[in-house]
This record gives C-alpha cells, structure tokens and sequence, in this order.
C-alpha cells in the first residue's frame, strides 16, 4: 500500500458526494434524463474518489473531480431538468462540492506526485 493513500478527507468527500449523488434519485421527483445524468455521474464520482484514494499522487484525478463537478452543475440546464426542483438543486450542490474537494485536494496530490518523481 502506497504511503498516504486512503487517508486523504476530500477524497473520501468525493466518494461520498459521488454515491449521495447516485442515490439521489430514490429520494427525488425524476424523469429520464434527471435520473440517469445524476446516477452516472454520482458513480464517476465516487469512481474518481476511490482512484484518488488509491492513488494518491494522481494529480488526473483530482482534475476529474473538478470536471465532473463542472458537468453536473450544468447538467440541469443541458438535461433540461431545471424544473424538478430537488433534482437540479441536488445536481448543483453536489456539483460546487465535486469542485471544491478537487481544489481542495491538489496541493496534496501535487506533493505527493513531486515526492514520486523525486524517489526515480
């Protein structure tokens, strides 16, 4: 196991956020489209979050955090789901959460892949 990797919290933050996205939609009004778009990437999320976790000197996932979270904040208007009130306002919240824990995390992802690089 590679020193630091599981520990880092905005991963973890991008796991959780990626799975309460998935399931978001057992709690929510819904259509197609609303479903499906917050389901996939609630699971590319936390698909990202856990390569972080692993990996923590992957500085590409970081950025997948940042992208996803860009794409589902402006899922409601693409999806035309703006009108299921809970569905785009969950989009939206987890989309600024995605960023933010992207942000949060790339000095330490940075850190962690200079020491890498330093060890060859």
């Amino acid at each position: 196991m590679r020193r630091g990797s599981w520990t880092r919290w905005q991963d973890w933050g991008a796991v959780v956020i990626g799975l309460l996205t998935a399931l978001s939609p057992l709690v929510t009004a819904n259509d197609t489209a609303s479903l499906w778009t917050r389901v996939v990437f609630g699971v590319l999320l936390a698909a990202a979050g856990l390569w972080s976790l692993s990996q923590p000197e992957s500085v590409a996932s970081e950025y997948v955090h940042i992208a996803l979270g860009v794409l589902l904040f402006l899922a409601p208007w693409v999806m035309r789901y703006t009108d299921l009130t809970w569905a785009a306002w969950t989009s939206w919240v987890a989309g600024v959460l995605a960023v933010a824990v992207g942000v949060a995390a790339l000095p330490a992802a940075r850190t962690s892949h200079r020491g890498i690089l330093g060890q060859h």
